[in-house]
């Protein structure tokens, strides 16, 4: 089968652009999670076994090449009520709901398969080094990929890697870093945790979105300011690069299918939410968190209510600290209300500290401290 025909339908189907690279191991990665082994434990632990996707013979042993497809997932804007609160990246994903990214990669699957190419789709080889190798884009100092040829040479970019069981012509590596000189690390200076330590080298322990869907426990003190009002997912280091201000200076049109869903989101239903709503109308869009885990949905919302510095939550989270009797969800409230200040925060404080235990109490305190 010749490459262009591929290639042609690719974007036939709507993908962005596409590459090719060699099977080759992934030894430069397997040097750095060997140095930065505690701060990968936890994925490992997670089940995510990226120490085998290093070799793609390990996912596909008779594979010849590595297909990357692109898909550009900010194509269009996002409602300015999410921005902000939910990382891009969150805010259309398909893996789940099986929307069209899934059904034209779906599609792209079934025409190699009609040409007698098996493939494989796998989760755990390094994407965006992957798409490097295959001549897809240069790194920025804040790890992301930013493309050669799309999307202005951006970062709002989703690479999808397709192990086959047929050869083609590699494309030209470009496996290097691409920002500018004059840029001045922007991303590390602007990392509100530092999760960024220098350029290419980030402890994911600190990263917001890490923090957001991950922490274990309630969110330290030390850093609740710092994570602003993200709940799930951060932008950040990519809203302040110079590379992405050619893409973000535009004036894209509306993502109606995003739009739909807004007021799914909106902080206050979050905060008040029970278990069928979160299983019907936010974890097939956002599923990092499982079932059991709609404390940390609700922790982060009070965080982020706090750091709005709106004090029109004040109600909705003395509200919730009655609902709910998880310490980490009524801690992280009561630290909000301390946050928002106001008389009706202060008098709710002291009405909740009677009947709080230990944990619940310090944090009342502390909040309470502010006045």
């Amino acid at each position: 089968m010749e490459k262009s025909e591929v290639i042609d339908k690719a974007f036939e189907l709507g993908f962005d652009d596409i590459g090719f690279t060699t099977m080759e191991p992934f030894e430069s990665q397997k040097e750095i999670l060997d140095s930065r082994k505690r701060e990968y434990a936890w994925l490992i632990l997670s089940g995510t076994d990226i120490e085998k996707g290093l070799d793609p013979k390990n996912i596909m042993r008779h594979g010849k090449s590595i297909i990357v497809l692109i898909d550009v997932y900010f194509s269009k804007s996002f409602p300015s009520g999410l921005e902000g609160y939910f990382g891009r990246a969150y805010l259309d994903d398909h893996r789940r709901t099986k929307g069209p990214l899934y059904q034209r990669l779906k599609v792209f699957r079934s025409f190699l398969r009609d040409n007698g190419i098996d493939s494989r789709s796998p989760f755990n080889i390094p994407h965006r080094l992957t798409s490097a190798r295959a001549g897809l884009g240069t790194f920025g100092k804040n790890n992301f990929l930013y493309s050669n040829r799309i999307a202005r040479k951006s970062s709002w970019i989703s690479p999808i890697p397709l192990i086959v069981d047929y050869e083609f012509e590699p494309d030209e590596p470009t496996i290097e870093v691409g920002c500018p000189k004059w840029c001045k690390n922007t991303c590390i200076a602007s990392c509100p945790t530092g999760a960024l330590k220098a350029p290419n080298t980030i402890d994911p322990r600190k990263c917001i979105s890490f923090l957001s869907y991950y922490q274990i426990g309630i969110t330290p003190l030390e850093i609740r300011e710092q994570m602003g009002t993200w709940v799930y997912g951060c932008d950040r280091c990519q809203e302040v690069c110079p590379r992405n201000r050619p893409w973000l200076s535009q004036n894209l049109s509306p993502n109606e299918r995003v739009a739909d869903k807004e007021e799914d989101f909106n902080l206050v239903n979050l905060l008040h939410m029970d278990l069928e709503y979160y299983q019907t109308k936010i974890w097939p869009h956002m599923f990092y968190q499982s079932f059991n885990e709609t404390w940390r949905w609700k922790m982060n919302v009070a965080r982020a209510m706090g750091n709005s510095l709106d004090q029109k939550y004040i109600p909705e989270l003395i509200k919730a600290f009655k609902e709910n009797n998880d310490d980490r969800v009524n801690g992280m409230i009561a630290w909000a209300l301390g946050r928002l200040g106001g008389d009706e925060s202060k008098t709710a404080l002291e009405s909740f500290l009677e009947h709080s235990n230990e944990k619940v109490r310090e944090e009342i305190s502390l909040a309470l401290e502010k006045f």
